[in-house]
């Protein structure tokens, strides 16, 4: 399996698990989604919309409160993780390329 790969199934396992993380593997787990995250964005040519609705916004509110999250709210958030990783892994293996005209 490819490194991206391994990380979605261990976003996949920590959702499952989320009452076996502290709160600093949690946070790390996300810091690493986001920074995943922007790099494929990057990759493929999808700019952040820098606003509350973009999907990474709602990661990193997530992972700066960890602490005060319940167990579903970390669960979702690393299975969202995991989706946007997969899903923009098989747009950046596709070739595919996004432009956006001015």
């Amino acid at each position: 399996m490819s490194p991206i790969t391994d990380f979605v199934s261990e976003l996949v396992r920590a959702a499952n698990e989320t009452d076996k993380l502290t709160t600093t593997e949690t946070r790390r787990l996300l810091q690493r989604a986001v920074i995943t995250v922007r790099g494929l964005r990057n990759a493929v040519g999808i700019p952040s919309s820098n606003t509350q609705h973009d999907a990474l916004f709602q990661l990193e509110a997530v992972e700066t409160t960890v602490e005060h999250q319940p167990a579903n709210e970390i669960s979702a958030a690393l299975l969202d993780a995991a989706d946007l990783i997969r899903t923009l892994r098989i747009v950046a293996d596709s070739g595919t390329r996004v432009s956006i005209a001015q």
